[in-house]
């Protein structure tokens, strides 16, 4: 899989950029505040139907226009497909592929896929779980385009969900007696319900995902830091213990959405009275984690500098790895301004995996940082402008 032609209009801070593309290595250079990550951030989008560095769409959008758009023609085993998505904060966004209307912008997932290392993936290791939630989905999302539309139903039905608890709970407390209320507590029934189906389908894949990418992520953080501790990923969830054991587990079982629906069915009952009591969901995959740990000590809080930027470099490496030994074409490598934060051990071995790739693309603010083996086109980017050089 590879990217010919890259085309953006009003997106960020680029009035209109036509760029095409090759495959094997591309290397966009640059000072710092051209609009190199903005570049990188397009395709991104097109992949994921979101940004690596915003959580919303209007940020996307450049100043004092109402839309943007990004077009992305895809070549996979001989076929290519053109992608067309315009992002119009406050409005529904739409998408075309060939030129034809697609029901939903979802719908383009799949077409491309790509994995994106950057400097604010030091937050996987570093940052809230939120990060590592986010990392895990959309890496489902790559791997099996239909989760987008799981993650989404669960995220719809966690809020309202949440909504009634809070209701409820203030009613209850106003009467002093829960009971006296049934038709509300029916209706928290019927949410429960569709919490767990929701909710059970998106854990299974996560821990499955889980399972699948740990013996990547140690392999690759051993080839990036061979004198540091082991790396060991695991799957945190709030269902604990009544998870079946060694699920997530590279040797364990695999789970089904059948198995979770039931037991997060039953761990919802009997937190009841704690979410009414505090009015939010204290089940579910949105208070799980991704447990990351360097030897015996959890990589938050205990690894260095160096030691986390390694352990960001390998999830990346790994979810390349992973994605590019299953079925769905080899996904294109950004390699975003990351080559000056890398001692040269690191470099050398994030250049080595890079240079194999269909195809990969570099941004640097100096062409120094960019090591020899990803020799290949040379864009200058400039204020408002890219030329080949």
């Amino acid at each position: 899989m590879y990217l010919r032609h890259l085309q953006v209009t009003d997106f960020r801070s680029w009035e209109h950029v036509d760029l095409p593309l090759d495959q094997g290595p591309t290397v966009l250079v640059g000072p710092n505040g051209r609009g190199k990550t903005n570049l990188l951030e397009a395709i991104g989008y097109v992949a994921t139907l979101g940004s690596h560095r915003v959580s919303t769409d209007a940020p996307l959008v450049r100043h004092g226009c109402d839309r943007a758009l990004v077009r992305a023609a895809v070549v996979n085993e001989g076929r290519e497909l053109t992608v067309e998505l315009e992002i119009a904060p406050g409005r529904a966004n739409r998408a075309r592929v060939n030129r034809g209307a697609v029901g939903r912008p979802r719908d383009v997932l799949g077409i491309l896929r790509t994995v994106l290392f950057s400097p604010e993936d030091l937050s996987l290791v570093r940052g809230d779980p939120s990060e590592r939630r986010r990392f895990l989905d959309e890496l489902l999302v790559l791997r099996a385009p239909r989760y987008a539309g799981v993650r989404s139903d669960y995220d719809r039905v966690l809020r309202q969900r949440n909504a009634l608890l809070k209701t409820v709970g203030r009613s209850a407390a106003r009467r002093g007696r829960r009971e006296e209320d049934p038709y509300a507590l029916s209706t928290l029934q019927v949410w429960d319900d569709h919490l767990a189906e929701a909710g059970a389908e998106l854990l299974a894949a996560r821990l499955n995902l889980v399972a699948d990418l740990a013996p990547f992520v140690a392999s690759a953080y051993a080839d990036v830091a061979p004198d540091s501790r082991p790396a060991l990923i695991s799957y945190r969830s709030s269902l604990g213990e009544a998870l079946p054991e060694g699920s997530g587990a590279p040797e364990g079982p695999r789970v089904t959405a059948e198995q979770m629906s039931e037991i997060l069915l039953r761990a919802l009952h009997e937190s009841r009275d704690a979410e009414l009591e505090r009015g939010v969901s204290l089940v579910g995959p949105h208070r799980d984690d991704l447990d990351l740990v360097l030897g015996q000590m959890p990589a938050k809080g205990y690894a260095s500098h160096g030691e986390s930027w390694s352990f960001a470099l390998a999830l990346r490496l790994a979810s390349y790895q992973l994605l590019r030994d299953e079925a769905g074409g080899e996904p294109v490598l950004l390699l975003d301004d990351v080559f000056a934060e890398l001692d040269s051990r690191r470099r050398a071995r994030l250049a080595d995996v890079a240079a194999k790739a269909e195809q990969v693309l570099v941004t640097a603010a100096v062409e120094g940082d960019v090591p020899a083996e990803l020799d290949g086109a040379r864009y200058h980017v400039s204020e408002g402008e890219v030329t080949r050089g």
